[in-house]
């Protein structure tokens, strides 16, 4: 199971001033976690909560008018599991103390400029309210992530126009030719090479899934495959082939899910010796059971 990104103590929200920034983010934060997790902020040089924050706060439903802003030395360190700094420009205040610490680069909403407008100051207000809150939701949906099915192999298919040009490129990109291929595919595996996965979000446009095929994650053998199956459906998982061993091209145990935007990801496991001596003489998939 994955370890939890927040424990049973408090979340502290450091700022510099401790009068936008992080007291949204305190706000928020109340207002999504509830009774579960409590929630603190504070600053290092405090000053008042400011007006604006106030406002874009109410038109959200919280109330900050009970707010004050609170120096950081008043926090006792033994109550906090996770400090949450949100300075971008400034330097962020030191927290003394072993509590987990996570960075949200926010720049300060709050300007002295006088040719900003009051329009103008609320929008950039609005704009920081809703990214503390976007990351607030994912940093929710990370308290209790359920146990996951132990991927040892990480594995992703994407679809190209013209594979002899894709294998060229990808072999530069890469560093390495593929181990393999065919007229139909190119399978580059590499054990060395580090995978960054990035999710990006669609910001109102079209995802495409006919460029990304699917996703696929390695298990152990047959059991872990079954076992992924059993906790897809416990974590509410959907599940769009139950499991089987496919015998045509790469012989697998596989499992076939779909991701919260509809994209395939494959469970698999590579035959034993003595699995593949039993495929049989028509190649059709054979159901995957729970052994009795």
């Amino acid at each position: 199971m994955p370890e939890p990104y927040i424990t049973d103590r408090d979340i502290l929200f450091l700022c510099v001033a401790n009068s936008a920034r992080s007291q949204m983010a305190e706000g928020l934060a109340r207002k999504l976690f509830g009774a579960r997790i409590a929630v603190q902020s504070a600053g290092s040089e405090p000053s008042q909560v400011n007006p604006y924050a106030i406002e874009v706060m109410r038109e959200v439903g919280v109330d900050l008018t009970t707010h004050r802003s609170k120096s950081v030395e008043t926090i006792d360190p033994a109550t906090v599991g996770t400090v949450i700094t949100l300075c971008a420009e400034e330097v962020c205040p030191v927290f003394l103390g072993a509590a987990r610490r996570l960075h949200w680069a926010l720049p300060d909403p709050a300007s002295k400029d006088p040719s900003l407008s009051r329009d103008e100051m609320l929008a950039r207000f609005r704009a920081t309210r809703d990214q503390i809150q976007g990351r607030l939701e994912v940093l929710d949906a990370l308290l209790d992530v359920p146990e996951g099915p132990g991927p040892e192999e990480f594995h992703a298919s994407v679809r190209v126009k013209n594979l002899a040009r894709s294998t060229r490129f990808y072999s530069w990109l890469l560093g390495a030719p593929p181990k393999v291929w065919t007229h139909r595919y190119s399978t580059f595996i590499s054990p060395a090479l580090r995978t960054n996965f990035v999710l990006v979000v669609a910001d109102g446009k079209d995802l495409h899934h006919d460029t990304l095929y699917h996703l696929g994650v390695g298990v152990a053998d047959k059991a872990a495959v079954l076992r992924a199956h059993t906790l897809a459906r416990s974590a509410g998982v959907t599940v769009t082939k139950p499991p089987r061993t496919t015998w045509r091209g790469t012989p697998l145990h596989e499992l076939w899910l779909e991701d919260p935007d509809g994209t395939l990801v494959e469970v698999y496991a590579r035959l034993t010796p003595e699995e593949l001596a039993a495929m049989p003489a028509d190649l059709e998939p054979t159901p995957l059971t729970e052994p009795r």
